[in-house]
């Protein structure tokens, strides 16, 4: 129910924050929202998470966690303390604050798909009241809260900064790293008020050990994207490197190696098989969308991320090779991709560089498996249909397939153990740094 209240209610909401009797609602348990709907609720907030995936709800209610670096113990303890989950987003007006991590991808022709943010905040509108302070934290391109959210949230007639609070601070999760935690991660916070930015910095204060406040939400919403770019921009470059040195009979991860010794002026960046998660191979593109409202391209970051996207195929390009050299087809070939998480050492397949070199494979002809400890099923995703299991590594198995694709380097793979059996590896992320004639760089 929406209403006038008269006056401001950033002093009520303030306090209420502040005491720990505030509710936090958090819209979208995946790997950004559930680290936070935890960190709230053993803060001793009420939590509500609310998801559009019942079976994920029923998990998490039931204190299993469907993230692989998130234990059930955590959400237990949540539960505990008193966290609740649902798919009823009517109980939105319960929430002081309600925090949106849904999922924003591109669409087929890469242009930012904002559908689940909008069909979010449209499913929270009919329920939003004085004293609520509404934030976006899901990655999106400068001017989305203002253009989006705004209309929406005041579509009541309740006065922005007075009644209800409008802010953006962009998730800065890193899934399976141990040496952060949400609340060690600084928070980015803008307001599209003064008074805005003023709940905002206290909302995330109480759970996050130091707040950046920047002046506007576009600022915000620029400044993950710089983050994110940044990265794509580095990694293109050493990807390009990578092929030139590859041509030149160098190896690249030496000369990174070396560079890397230098102390100032140089970051290290390694090449792989592409670029994965939901925000490198995805928020440049969020900027250069945007960027041609104002008439401008972004040939620099559009370079960049040409150069990622193909990098699959210069994988693929490296197995046929290989494969030609010892007289034998890729067609029918026998394939293990080993690793098909984005990265080493986590269950999240958001935009897997190592699913494309899998379709690749496939659609040439070859049998392809794979082997990843981390995910024992190939999961249901948009965009991707592979009805496989990991394969167990051993001798055996290994010696049995044509090529071994190194394309994600978990930490729990015997490496010595592939080496010594596989026909031929073509390793894309370095791992074998001392040349033998199974071993190619890729």
């Amino acid at each position: 129910m929406q209403g006038q209240t008269g006056g401001t209610e950033v002093p009520r909401l303030i306090e209420k924050l502040k005491a720990r009797d505030a509710v936090i609602g958090i819209f979208g348990l995946g790997y950004v929202g559930q680290p936070l709907a935890l960190r709230y609720a053993l803060l001793g907030y009420k939590v509500l998470g609310f998801d559009i995936d019942a079976e994920k709800v029923d998990q998490l209610n039931a204190g299993h966690s469907h993230i692989e670096h998130i234990d059930d113990a955590d959400i237990a303890a949540a539960n505990a303390a008193g966290m609740e989950c649902s798919t009823d987003f009517s109980r939105a007006s319960e929430a002081d604050a309600l925090i949106l991590c849904v999922p924003t991808p591109l669409n087929k022709y890469r242009e930012p798909d904002l559908s689940y943010v909008i069909s979010t905040i449209d499913s929270v509108v009919p329920y939003l009241r004085a004293g609520q302070v509404v934030s976006l934290e899901s990655t999106t391109y400068p001017g989305t809260t203002e253009e989006e959210l705004l209309p929406r949230v005041t579509s009541g007639g309740l006065a922005i900064g007075e009644e209800i609070f409008l802010v953006y601070s962009p998730e800065r999760e890193d899934p399976g790293n141990a040496n952060f935690t949400t609340n060690t991660i600084p928070k980015v916070v803008g307001g599209h008020t003064p008074a805005c930015l003023e709940v905002g910095r206290v909302l995330y204060g109480q759970a996050i050990d130091r707040i950046v406040p920047v002046t506007s939400t576009k600022a915000a919403e620029m400044t993950k994207l710089l983050e994110n770019i940044h990265r794509a921009v580095n990694i293109g470059l050493v990807n390009e490197m990578k092929i030139v040195a590859d041509r030149m009979g160098i190896d690249i991860f030496e000369v990174i190696d070396a560079a890397a010794t230098k102390p100032f002026g140089f970051t290290a960046y390694y090449p792989g098989p592409g670029l994965g998660g939901h925000c490198i191979p995805i928020d440049p593109f969020y900027l250069t969308w945007k960027a041609r409202e104002y008439g401008l391209h972004t040939r620099f970051i559009e370079l960049s991320g040409e150069i990622n996207r193909a990098m699959p195929e210069y994988v693929v390009s490296k197995v046929v090779k290989s494969l030609n050299e010892r007289r034998k087809s890729l067609m029918g070939s026998k394939v293990l991709v080993l690793g098909i998480a984005y990265k080493k050492n986590v269950d999240d397949m958001r935009e897997s560089p190592s699913v494309e070199v899998m379709e690749l494979l496939r659609n040439a002809g070859a049998e392809v498996a794979y082997s990843d400890p981390h995910v024992p099923i190939f999961p249901k995703m948009r965009e991707h249909k592979f009805d496989l299991s990991s394969v167990a590594l051993t001798p055996e198995a290994v010696a049995g397939f044509d090529v071994v694709v190194l394309t994600t380097d978990h930490a729990k793979f015997d490496y010595d153990m592939i080496r010594a059996n596989a026909q031929v590896i073509i390793d894309s992320r370095g791992v074998y740094r001392i040349p033998a004639k199974n071993i190619v760089k890729a």
